[in-house]
């Protein structure tokens, strides 16, 4: 074929409409998705590209917790974009200005510093803690402890803190001077916490590792043991923050301040932002070039992300989400009791609720939420032995009675097959 038709054909081919086929054609095969492709949402209704109609329990993997197309999203992003998009990290602008004033003012920090995702805000995160601890106490003190099976993004760096060696296979050498410590494990913690830990890190419910909540004596041991050795400590809030466990961060219902804290995921509802959050203190370890990205805190992500904010940081929305949560729980254990063979625990916190499969069930979540996907009900695994609900904040009592009547048919199904 002459270079003539293949540009030829390549044009045809562009035109064709696109197909779940032409993920395999076109993309890097690092997702298996999906064989229904969403093409229009609104709150927690999604159509399919042959108009089939689900009810998305996942909100993205916990991003769009406002719901798909809010409308006061819309038209903060419609009316940004009017205005100025870009400018470059040469100069500041009013959004990102007014995000962090709104950030600092409503949690325990004094500096943010903005970025695209939850692995740039927790790379930021770990580089920060490593620059602290080798300004005050020297080169020597650089190990980050963390928790097995924890997730905190998949840059080399964050994924090789994350604890899940079936993320990290195949890209050795690693960084060093990590060392990951059971989950909720008090004495796990202190024997590890050493004169030479720079920062322990912890998800205050781990999310991909299970949608496990921490003990509140725990996350109380780390910051005691954080503080008896100088190290400090971290809460990845990418997935439980922004309203998702009840509170507008997990660490507030705990009552345990964390010295550094990420954010991402339902910060932008749906627009990539990230954040992480600091105090002074902390924060002077970088200085000027010390750290940098194009895009963070550009002005559309950040007007999206303070309205976001605003809209969720209000005292009847988190007590709607909290009532809520109840509504579903209760539902759910209804759904245990029902199907014994199938579900032995429900667990979480606020709207991060995790459905623990039976010692028979084992490996079989996914079976489970393709099973609910043909009933119009969009699920979540939280690895192999754990169906996950993130609906979105936004989600009514109707939303979840209809959810939970498609979750049974869907049991029926799979249950009718064995």
């Amino acid at each position: 074929m002459t270079a003539t038709q293949r540009l030829d054909a390549k044009a045809m081919s562009d035109a064709e409409p696109v197909t779940r086929k032409t993920f395999d054609e076109v993309m890097v095969p690092v997702y298996a998705p999906s064989a229904m492709v969403p093409v229009r949402a609104h709150g927690l209704d999604l159509w399919d590209q042959e108009g089939k109609h689900y009810l998305d329990f996942t909100a993205g993997i916990g991003v769009t917790s406002l719901g798909h197309a809010h409308p006061a999203v819309v038209e903060t992003l419609c009316t940004q974009a009017e205005k100025l998009w870009h400018v470059g990290n040469g100069y500041t602008n009013e959004p990102v200005l007014q995000l962090a004033r709104a950030l600092t003012s409503a949690t325990f920090a004094d500096r943010a510093f903005f970025c695209n995702s939850g692995a740039e805000a927790n790379e930021a995160a770990f580089k920060l803690a490593r620059k602290y601890a080798h300004t005050r106490f020297g080169p020597s003190k650089s190990r980050i402890v963390s928790c097995v099976n924890a997730f905190h993004g998949r840059t080399l760096f964050t994924v090789s803190v994350g604890g899940q060696p079936k993320y990290t296979e195949g890209y050795e050498p690693l960084p060093a001077e990590l060392l990951h410590i059971p989950f909720n494990d008090i004495d796990a913690a202190r024997a590890a916490i050493g004169d030479d830990v720079c920062a322990l890190v912890v998800e205050p419910v781990q999310g991909e590792g299970g949608v496990l909540p921490a003990d509140a004596e725990y996350l109380k041991a780390l910051r005691a043991l954080c503080d008896a050795h100088g190290a400090l400590l971290i809460f990845d809030e990418v997935q439980c923050g922004m309203g998702r466990t009840g509170d507008l961060f997990a660490y507030m219902g705990y009552g345990v301040t964390p010295d550094i804290l990420t954010s991402a995921k339902a910060l932008g509802n749906g627009y990539p932002v990230g954040a992480m959050l600091t105090t002074d203190d902390v924060a002077s370890a970088f200085t000027v070039g010390a750290h940098g990205t194009t895009y963070g805190g550009n002005p559309l992500a950040a007007s999206v992300a303070l309205k976001v904010l605003q809209t969720i940081n209000t005292p009847d929305f988190l007590a709607r989400v909290k009532q809520a949560s109840v509504t579903l729980v209760q539902k759910l254990e209804a759904i245990k009791h029902d199907y014994p063979q199938v579900f032995a625990q429900v667990r979480g916190r606020g709207l991060m609720l995790g459905m623990v499969l039976t010692d028979a069930w084992r490996g079989k979540a996914k079976d489970i939420t393709k099973a609910a996907e043909t009933q119009g009900l969009m699920l979540l695994i939280a690895g192999p032995d754990v169906v996950r609900l993130l609906p979105a904040l936004v989600v009514s009592d109707a939303q979840i009675e209809d959810a939970q009547i498609r979750l049974r048919r869907a049991l029926d199904v799979v249950l009718s097959a064995q």
